[in-house]
């Protein structure tokens, strides 16, 4: 089942996300639609906040764009990033390392927009996987920058906010449309 995704102008969007207790059978449920609807919208990383649910619960799988290199350290030893995908995220933790680098986003709730951003190189991620299971980690690339873009969703944070203010301004009247169109979606929905 895919589901829809939230654009800019809608509250959840800004809503922190509820830590996940209990791994229920409609939590795996929807990490599925998740990926379904990730791999519709051809993506590489989904928020659960971006498809209306303010919870703690992110996917990666950045398989699908090599020319943007990700680098993947476990217990230590480096490893395949590839062989670690798809990834479900829940009640991740981050911690920085290294310093920040511009690098290209975009962003499912955005559609058409990208700007550069600057984000730390690599990062240390403590997580729980779609089983339950505790995952450490240290990466670094794309597979960092989209960790980070999607954990900034789940407390609410948008690549706008993180975007400079030159970037922001030019792209400004591309942000509004998205945000106007909607909140007339949500005002025509709140009628019927």
């Amino acid at each position: 089942m895919n589901l829809s995704i939230v654009n800019y102008g809608d509250p959840v969007l800004r809503r922190k996300g509820a830590r996940i207790e209990t791994i229920t059978p409609a939590i795996k449920e929807l990490i599925a639609a998740m990926f379904a609807t990730m791999a519709e919208e051809q993506g590489i990383g989904l928020a659960a906040q971006q498809v209306g649910e303010a919870l703690q619960l992110a996917i990666v799988d950045v398989r699908p764009v090599a020319e943007r290199p990700s680098t993947l350290e476990l217990n230590g030893a480096p490893a395949d990033p590839n062989a670690f995908m798809p990834l479900v995220l829940i009640n991740p933790e981050l911690k920085p390392c290294g310093d920040p680098v511009a690098g290209p986003e975009g962003c499912l709730s955005f559609p058409e927009i990208y700007a550069d951003i600057k984000r730390p190189e690599s990062i240390t991620v403590s997580t729980l996987n779609g089983e339950g299971q505790r995952l450490e980690f240290k990466c670094g690339g794309l597979l960092a920058r989209a960790i980070q873009h999607e954990v900034d969703h789940l407390n609410g944070i948008l690549f706008i906010d993180r975007m400079d203010s030159a970037d922001k301004r030019k792209l400004q009247a591309d942000i509004d449309e998205v945000q106007a169109e909607t909140k007339a979606r949500l005002k025509l929905k709140a009628k019927r």
